[in-house]
Formats: structure tokens, C-alpha cells, sequence
């Protein structure tokens, strides 16, 4: 009887690695890069998020505006989490610090930034590898006030730091700066020409 009781505890573990590792993980979103999307300027709290592995892992399906989570091109610190702005094939005028005024984003990379200006992210690394994406942000799961799937999360202006602001405001000023590389929104790795 006691081997079965080890048996049942240790077999729940394996199954909560085994969804962790593969299929979803509930993450604290910290610091101030995806603001007002993330961790708004008048929330108390850090926001507790949904990211979807099985998404990236199993279908692998990239589409502007997406927000992931991957892994730091510079160093192997925590996973950092930001917007994809473009995708491969696609050219964008880049913003300082990067070296270049545009970039074509070359085969099996993307190009991300945060929503808030003073993010590290392409600008400062560059387009990423694919391999390094991690997840895709799905859900606002804490406070509850702004429980939801993240694209229908309400962001009220109060959250913008005093000006008016409109969640597609962000995505506007971000591909007005984008040439698309090609006709498709969604993206597969395998759909490469």
C-alpha cells in the first residue's frame, strides 16, 4: 500500500513537470518594458500571466503582435518577455541604439520589442532565433481586475502615465515602421520559401 501512495504522489509531480515543461506555465511578469500592456503604471500588483508552450512548441505558429517569452540572446539570465514586431523576410526601421537604420529579418528569426520605449530588446541585441522563444502570452490571470485572454485585456487610459492611449496606438506606431516580407500575418517555420 505505501509503494502505491509514493507511486500516486510522485506520479502527480511528473505530470505537473510534464505540463510545465510542454504544455502551459503561470508566470510573475516583472519590470516595466511592456507597459501598459504588462504591470500598468496604477496597478498594486505585478501581473501573473498564462504562457502557452504547446502553441510555439507544437504548432509553431508566429504572428506580429504576439507577445512571447524567450530566452536573452546576451547573457542566460531570466527569460525576458516582449512583442513581436516582425517576422522573417520583413524589413524595419530600427530605432536607436542599433547600429543600422533598417534590418531585413533573416531566415528563422524575429524581430521583438517591448510596448515601453526604454525596453531592451531588438534594438539593442537584434533579431532573435526562433529556437530561443520559449511561449506566447495567452492570459492576465492576477489582479483580477484584469483577468483575460490578452487580446481582449482592458487597458484603461489611467494606466498610460497621463496620456490618451489606445491599445492599437502601440501596434500602429510599431508597423508603420514594418515592410512586410510577406503576404502572410501568421507564420509557420516550415512555411519558408
Amino acid at each position: 500500500m505505501a509503494l502505491r501512495a509514493k507511486f500516486m504522489r510522485y506520479g502527480w509531480i511528473s505530470i505537473g513537470i510534464v505540463f510545465v515543461d510542454h504544455f502551459y506555465s503561470i508566470r510573475v511578469v516583472s519590470g516595466s518594458s511592456m507597459q501598459p500592456t504588462l504591470n500598468p503604471i496604477d496597478s498594486r500588483w505585478r501581473d501573473f500571466v498564462l504562457f502557452d508552450k504547446l502553441s510555439i512548441g507544437g504548432y509553431g505558429v508566429y504572428r506580429r503582435g504576439d507577445i512571447v517569452s524567450f530566452k536573452s540572446p546576451n547573457n542566460a539570465g531570466p527569460l525576458l518577455v516582449k512583442r513581436i514586431v516582425a517576422l522573417e523576410g520583413d524589413v524595419i526601421q530600427t530605432m536607436p541604439p542599433y547600429p543600422d537604420k533598417e534590418v531585413t529579418i533573416p531566415t528563422g528569426h524575429v524581430w521583438v520589442e517591448g510596448d515601453d520605449w526604454r525596453s531592451r530588446d531588438s534594438n539593442h541585441f537584434g533579431p532573435i532565433p526562433l529556437a530561443l522563444i520559449d511561449a506566447k502570452l495567452s492570459w492576465i490571470l492576477w489582479p483580477l481586475s484584469r483577468l483575460g485572454p490578452i487580446d481582449r485585456v482592458n487597458i484603461r487610459p489611467s494606466q498610460t502615465s497621463g496620456h490618451a492611449w489606445r491599445p492599437a496606438d502601440i501596434w500602429k506606431s510599431k508597423s508603420a515602421r514594418l515592410k512586410i516580407g510577406h503576404l502572410k500575418d501568421n507564420w509557420r517555420p516550415n512555411d519558408a520559401q
